[in-house]
């Protein structure tokens, strides 16, 4: 399900989306509908015992290498430059692997992504091995 895209200026989600948005993390059909079981719903169900592994999620606003006297020399307000430019979508990587690109937005206090490019299973798949 694609989410309507907020069109203020501010980025931060509507609440209702947000709602949607948690309450939907598994959709089930309604009472009285018939789902047929693909051979994906199969697959998916023999991963269930994967579903509990904890995984390490980072987002990267940009990458800058540094001379170790200027790393030394930082201090409370030093400025380091990094090799995206404002605007640039951020990466998203899951155990340091690339699964998708988003824009920042702001939950409640709090920042947050919204995913807008997610890499493709098959490409994932491949640079496992």
């Amino acid at each position: 399900m694609e989410t309507p895209k907020n069109t203020d200026t501010d980025t931060r989600p509507d609440p209702e989306e947000l709602k949607e948005l948690l309450d939907n993390d598994g959709i089930s059909p309604m009472p009285g509908h018939d789902v047929e079981h693909t051979s994906e719903d199969r697959d998916s169900r023999s991963l269930e015992f994967l579903y509990d592994v904890p995984l390490q999620v980072s987002v990267e606003v940009g990458r800058s290498r540094i001379l170790l006297r200027d790393l030394l020399k930082m201090g409370e307000g030093y400025v380091i430059e990094l090799d995206k430019i404002a605007g640039d979508p951020l990466d998203l990587y899951v155990n340091s692997r690339l699964i998708a690109r988003g824009e920042a937005v702001m939950v409640g206090e709090k920042f947050g992504i919204r995913l807008t490019d997610v890499v493709s299973t098959s490409d994932r798949l491949e640079k496992l091995g």
